[in-house]
């Protein structure tokens, strides 16, 4: 029996500096996309649990990083495939688009990375 999930995770509550967040929001998202993919977490649940306006809002305002905003927009309307696509090609767009937010996610977390390896060299 699937247990409905108790969590909404709010990015504004996140310490740290905006490289600290940004490294927490691309780790974050691997974890939902895997999540997404074995089952474990729905669409809908996954929009109640992080991809709602709230850290849409954030990400837009305080992150400011075209990778990550591109990550929300993708993982809020990922309920939408299934309601406008018939089964089988909402399913195959579905993974699609956690293969695109997780290669943006590894994206985020290489420029993160190379700019830290930068700042250390100088």
């Amino acid at each position: 029996m699937r247990q409905r999930l108790p969590m909404r995770i709010i990015l504004s509550e996140a310490k740290g500096t905006p490289t600290h967040q940004l490294g927490f929001f691309a780790l974050l998202n691997l974890g939902l996309v895997q999540s997404l993919a074995s089952g474990v977490l729905s669409p809908t649940e996954a929009i109640q649990c992080f991809y709602h306006a709230s850290n849409c809002l954030y990400v837009q305002r305080r992150l400011r990083k075209r990778e990550a905003r591109a990550i929300m927009s993708r993982g809020a309307q990922l309920p939408d495939l299934f309601d406008w696509l018939p089964e089988e090609e909402a399913r195959r767009e579905f993974y699609h688009e956690l293969e695109a937010i997780r290669s943006l996610c590894l994206k985020l977390l290489k420029k993160k990375t190379s700019g830290a390896v930068a700042r250390a060299a100088a």
